[in-house]
């Protein structure tokens, strides 16, 4: 038995002790006994796992009020969760990311494939954005907070908590500032060559998505002289990297008008204000409206939200994948390029390339696919949690 002041909880004999010990970093509710004890630890609370057998497995986060009841934090039982552990875990996570760029903007904490279950930092230069979207983070965010100042020397931390995941937590939203002042202005982020703005406090999830950097350098490397068209542009990233590799023109469509409000300040900033157009409103519509102008481009990505978050989406999800690439195929002209993106963990990748061969084909349109890209290595991928390998994006030549 271990000495740890923490209380015990135990899988049941049809639990999958086996995957746990070879690495999967959750227990779901209908594997573990949940007993009124268990049933009363409060959200976020620390406990020994045990085997049937009473065998302990190591050292897990616990929320009653989540399907992932339990999610692995250290494999010793006795470990102590503080400052110490977890500049240990950020330092490991540090040194990977410093070997990949030599400026500090990149996602630092990629969740469970870095050793701390549902916690996501981005860093931008001497801010670092965390998303905590499980209740053991919410609960530590203090220790967490200081080690990540300790270990990285940034001198702002911002909390967006807020989204999806934490809903299935059983989570409020809350954000704030943990350390340092709030940013007042967005702040610019280079990568591929172009330059974005990434607003820390009123932008979506952590202000940038640092996830697409290598799909939107391949991209870019196709766009030099070519028109392009950029839907669901958010801030800018795919059609600012093009300008950065010389394409003609890029023009940004999406819903927000804050997002093309930094598009277009990125676009200033890099000296491409000319070569540059947004166009606000639904993705569907304006695609729609572009093909009744007779617009063409020679290179055209789609990069939606999750249009299947869950398998409960999976069907609709992809009828909605279905329907982008039938819209943006007429977009594009003879021998021009389709890259098509999907965030959604339900649809895999085999599920998502279908659904966008199908669109295309119902434009009437042919492709052949030409490169197939993921997130960038700073979002690392658990081998045995095949959530963590989220984004796809497929270009097809058409």
């Amino acid at each position: 038995m271990t000495d740890a002041p923490y209380p015990t909880v135990r899988m049941l004999p049809k639990g999958d002790a086996r995957a746990v010990r070879h690495g999967f970093p959750w227990v779901y509710a209908n594997e573990l006994v949940t007993d009124r004890r268990t049933r009363g630890l409060a959200p976020g609370s620390l406990a020994v796992l045990e085997d049937a057998n009473r065998v302990p497995l190591g050292l897990v986060a616990v929320n009653p009020n989540s399907k992932i009841i339990c999610r692995m934090l250290d494999r010793d039982p006795d470990a102590v969760i503080d400052v110490d552990w977890f500049a240990a875990r950020l330092t490991r996570a540090l040194a990977h990311r410093t070997r990949l760029f030599d400026q500090p903007f990149y996602r630092l904490i990629h969740a469970e494939a870095d050793g701390l279950p549902g916690v996501v930092i981005d860093r931008f230069g001497d801010h670092a954005v965390i998303q905590p979207n499980a209740a053991w983070a919410d609960t530590l965010i203090a220790p967490l907070a200081d080690a990540l100042a300790r270990v990285t020397g940034v001198t702002t931390i911002l909390m967006n908590a807020s989204g999806r995941a934490r809903t299935l937590e059983g989570l409020e939203d809350r954000s704030g500032t943990l350390l340092g002042e709030t940013p007042t202005a967005a702040v610019p982020v280079q990568m591929n060559g172009a330059t974005y703005m990434a607003d820390l406090t009123g932008g979506q999830k952590t202000g940038l998505f640092y996830d697409q950097r290598p799909n939107h350098a391949f991209v870019a490397g196709l766009a030099r002289d070519a028109r392009v068209l950029d839907v669901f542009a958010h801030v800018g990233g795919f059609g600012l990297a093009a300008l950065a590799q010389g394409a003609a023109s890029a023009l940004a469509v999406d819903g927000s008008d804050p997002a093309l409000t930094l598009a277009r300040q990125g676009a200033d900033a890099m000296g491409v204000a000319d070569r540059f157009e947004t166009r606000k409103g639904d993705a569907f519509d304006v695609m729609a409206a572009l093909a009744e102008e007779g617009a063409q481009f020679d290179v055209v990505i789609c990069d939606p939200p999750a249009f299947a978050p869950s398998k409960s989406a999976l069907e609709p999800g992809l009828r909605a994948y279905e329907r982008v690439a039938k819209l943006a195929a007429p977009l594009v002209a003879d021998g021009g390029y389709l890259t098509l993106c999907s965030c959604s963990h339900a649809a895999d990748l085999t599920k998502f390339r279908n659904a966008s061969a199908r669109g295309i084909g119902r434009a009437g349109r042919r492709g052949q696919i030409v490169h197939t890209g993921f997130a960038g290595p700073d979002h690392p991928l658990l081998p045995h949690l095949a959530e963590s390998g989220y984004l796809k994006a497929v270009t097809f030549r058409l």
